[in-house]
């Protein structure tokens, strides 16, 4: 048996993740006569589901499919979820129970018209999200702030871990230090190598039992490299980066949920190429020392970039603001607007789209058309 699982016969609900907020909710929807479940894999059209009686295949009901207004209304990984327990380690899925927390992000990925798709769900009810950088190329403070803004919206706190520390001299990573804690006084930050297994203990010292942690960045960053260390083997494909492109390669392909021998849960995500904004309450959390400054403003609606009496500018002139990090601000609070404007459009055109159906039902049932 693998011995990074804990045997089913020890494994208690809350030990991957249940407790009263679930449960509750659970009492709320009428489900106390369905078993619940965690989604620990997706796959296309199927779910990897496990409790304390195993793990099971499932699938959502066709009632599920034709409800969904939009993948948001389909289980991902990380969701507790009702289930009817079936033979052979099948299941079905008869219902998602509300999340606590959810991180997602604007897919880069274009439908067949060429625009982008919608909102994409990395994970939920996450307690802390491991942002990962590399100490090579990938580091970057104002990409640090895009995984946080995520995090933030959805109620998940952000931790960061700077991996790979053997590449640098102490010198160096002091210097690197010094920049994130100047720029993130308040994220916990673990340094770590899987090479000389620097941090490795740290990090561990931050997973309690029955939290869910999940691991975000991008491709060649060591995530997957970390959870193999942290679940004691090497249970996840990893690969080195090119010596000459010094690129990652995407080898993680699907989001995982892994149980650790300490207790605690972890999800592995592939690498991320764009970290899209869909909300700007994220980003209003995150940089809530620019939104104090705000509030001070002369107009309600300031948009913090040329107006008089902006106490933006003014702390930014001042040099009390960081111009990288209002720069950023001002980047972030731009995109995740026009999405949020792009949306609104989109809700108005299916409303107009649905009132011009029900007028031309209602006319060609007067000229006699029974199928209306």
């Amino acid at each position: 048996m693998d011995e990074t699982v804990p045997k089913i016969t020890e494994t208690k609900i809350e030990d991957l993740g249940y407790d009263d907020f679930f449960e509750s909710n659970r009492k709320k929807l009428g489900l106390d006569g369905f078993s619940v479940a965690r989604v620990t894999v997706e796959y296309r059209g199927a779910y990897k589901v496990k409790n304390i009686n195993g793990e099971f295949m499932a699938k959502i009901t066709g009632r599920q499919m034709f409800n969904a207004l939009s993948r948001k209304d389909y289980p991902a990984v990380g969701d507790w979820v009702a289930i009817t327990e079936l033979e052979a380690g099948q299941a079905v899925i008869n219902e998602v129970l509300p999340r606590r927390t959810i991180i997602r992000r604007r897919s880069g990925d274009k439908n067949k018209t060429g625009e982008k798709t919608e909102t994409q769900i990395i994970g939920t009810n996450i307690d802390i999200a491991f942002v990962v950088e590399s100490i090579g190329r990938d580091y970057n403070l104002n990409r640090f702030e895009r995984y946080f803004a995520i995090a933030e919206e959805g109620g998940v706190k952000p931790a960061i871990i700077l991996n790979k520390i053997d590449l640098i001299s102490k010198e160096e990573l002091d210097s690197r230090l010094i920049q994130i804690k100047n720029r993130f006084d308040t994220i916990d930050v673990i340094l770590t190598s899987t090479v000389t297994v620097e941090g490795l203990n740290e990090l561990k010292a931050h997973i309690s039992r029955g939290k869910t942690y999940c691991f975000l960045g991008s491709s060649g960053v060591g995530k997957s490299s970390l959870i193999n260390k942290l679940l004691g083997e090497d249970i996840i494909k990893t690969e080195d980066i090119g010596t000459r492109s010094a690129k990652g390669k995407h080898v993680t392909t699907k989001r995982e949920m892994y149980f650790l021998k300490s207790g605690g849960i972890v999800i592995d995500n592939p690498g991320m190429r764009e970290i899209g904004m869909v909300d700007t309450g994220g980003i209003d959390n995150f940089f809530d020392d620019i939104l104090v400054l705000a509030k001070k403003c002369k107009y309600a609606d300031c948009s913090h970039t040329q107006e008089p009496g902006c106490e933006v500018l003014i702390a930014l002139k001042s040099e009390e603001l960081d111009k990288e990090k209002y720069s950023n601000y001002i980047n972030l609070r731009k995109e995740a607007e026009y999405y949020e404007l792009t949306e609104l459009e989109k809700r108005e055109k299916n409303r107009q789209f649905g009132k011009f159906l029900q007028k031309t039902k209602k006319e060609l049932s007067r000229q006699g058309h029974k199928d209306f």
